[in-house]
């Protein structure tokens, strides 16, 4: 007890996010998306936080516990910047692992992807082979807990995730709640993995450790999505941190390897690989002139130990190369926050009082002239950043970044694998308002359902403005001017106001 109350002394801000994790852990059971044909709530008398009064007790509760963790977040990096509180590697990654003990116990929120990931299991696990056969294969609460368009789909992730997840239905066959939770406590080594990695990547490089993990594993939004949520990318990014961190620090063989694992988790993750060459090539050039044949053996070594890690995982799934044949259905999702997809909004909309065209028309074209940029634009930059490591970590960033601005479709958390690259580096104050910025918009906008508010012009302009105050309040403590606001209600001026505070200290 005595050390819980140094901490809340200590860290007033930690304890602040953790109360708002608690909170918004609570106000999933209302909100989020909770098992369907399921009498479990019930049965623990929590059905009526999910209705009536119940619910908008809930939103409060939800909401709540979000805007503390935002401000929380937001104190805690400009105390970090100031170099104020006391916030050391240590602390800090004892306030990332108690904000996310609470969402632990959540009930799955902003999607029902961790559904999916059953079902797929579940329809491997019976025999079927997942890659070619949807979940609806095997019926079952499971199922029924799936969003519907992805029943009848097939899996787009790669064979490590599917031994994984296969691995957790063997323990709780149908149980959705235990498979839940045995899902969360299996992508939380990502979480675990990244806790180690980051400071070691920003340390290399000379960025501030504790502001590597702040800038990704303290953000409200990426954390309620990838433990609350949860999604697989919490473990990707734990192979991806690691293998980074250890490619950079010396050991790019071993780095390697744990990349590969990265891609055989979630194939996104193979965009970083191809920077390890110019890593690797940097490490020997400090020691020597490097030779035409270390660049070709560097060139095969980068290429084949991934290669040979996901062909490892693809013979102990027994089901080749199938994961290809579910890529595809990531298109399906359609939400304007990649360009080729806004084009074609905006195509669509501009054309309306000449041409009536059917977004589904134009998407695959400009999908299509996306997919041509980015593959120019990935060679282009893993050409252009190749003179040192530093230099290859940037072009690895950007490289992630393009990917998420340019492949058919993003959500908010995908973000964090160019997160992982930016942690690198000491980030200007303008960079980090627009990260706070982003991440509160996508918080607000993707909703606890499923939902999403982009398309109510109201509810988006409102998270807009409460973004633009969390960015800018990064930089300075008060940017709405509450305490003149104060001074001019209560009649006070200015000057009295601080000679009353003198006053009252000598007093005192």
């Amino acid at each position: 007890m005595t050390a819980l109350r140094r901490w809340v002394r200590t860290h007033p801000d930690a304890a602040l996010g953790f109360l708002g994790a608690v909170l918004l852990s609570i106000g999933t059971y209302g909100l989020a998306d909770i098992p369907r044909n399921d009498a479990t709530l019930a049965d623990l008398g929590l059905a009526p936080m999910s209705y009536g009064h119940g619910k908008t007790l809930s939103w409060l509760v939800f909401w709540g516990g979000a805007a503390l963790m935002v401000i929380a977040w937001v104190r805690i990096g400009r105390a970090m910047a100031a170099d104020e509180g006391g916030w050391d590697l240590r602390s800090t990654r004892l306030t990332v692992y108690s904000w996310t003990a609470p969402l632990l116990f959540a009930i799955p929120v902003f999607s029902r992807d961790v559904y999916a990931y059953l079902g797929q299991a579940r329809v491997l696990a019976a025999g079927f082979n997942p890659y070619y056969d949807g979940p609806a294969h095997y019926p079952g609460p499971i199922v029924d807990s799936m969003a519907q368009i992805w029943a009848p789909t097939t899996s787009p992730y790669s064979p490590a995730f599917l031994l994984l997840a296969r691995g957790v239905v063997g323990v709780s066959g149908d149980n959705v709640w235990l498979g839940v939770f045995l899902m969360r406590l299996v992508l939380l080594v990502g979480l675990v993995l990244s806790v180690w990695a980051l400071p070691k990547i920003a340390a290399r490089f000379g960025a501030a450790p504790p502001a590597a993990l702040w800038l990704i594993l303290l953000n409200p939004m990426l954390l309620a999505h990838l433990v609350g949520g949860p999604h697989l990318e919490l473990l990707m990014m734990g192979f991806l941190a690691a293998g980074i961190a250890v490619a950079v620090t010396g050991r790019p063989v071993l780095g390697l390897l744990l990349l590969g694992c990265a891609a055989s988790i979630k194939i996104t993750a193979a965009i970083a690989i191809p920077f390890v060459f110019w890593i690797w090539l940097d490490q020997v050039r400090r020691r020597r002139a490097v030779t035409g044949r270390d660049r070709v053996g560097v060139f095969a070594a980068t290429a084949l130990v991934p290669v040979a890690v996901f062909g490892m995982f693809t013979l102990l799934l027994g089901l080749g190369v199938g994961w290809i044949n579910g890529l595809s259905w990531a298109s399906r999702i359609i939400n304007p926050f990649t360009i080729p997809t806004l084009v074609g909004h905006v195509v669509t909309y501009v054309a309306a009082p000449w041409q009536v065209w059917n977004l589904q028309e134009v998407l695959p074209v400009t999908r299509a002239v996306g997919q041509a940029v980015l593959a120019v634009l990935l060679v282009w930059l893993w050409w252009r950043f190749r003179t040192d490591a530093r230099s290859a970590m940037a072009g690895a960033g950007w490289a992630m970044l393009a990917l998420l601005l340019l492949e058919p479709s993003t959500l908010p958390w995908y973000y964090v694998w160019a997160l992982v690259f930016a942690a690198a580096f000491p980030l200007p104050l303008g960079v980090r308002q627009v990260v706070v910025g982003v991440s509160v918009y996508f918080f607000i906008v993707f909703q606890p359902d499923d939902s999403i508010l982009f398309y109510k012009p109201i509810e988006s302009l409102l998270a807009i403005a409460l973004a633009v105050l969390a960015a800018l309040a990064l930089g300075r403590p008060d940017p709405l001017r509450l305490g003149r606001a104060r001074r001019w209600a209560f009649a006070v001026p200015a000057a009295r106001d601080t000679a009353a505070r003198d006053t009252a200290d000598r007093h005192d």
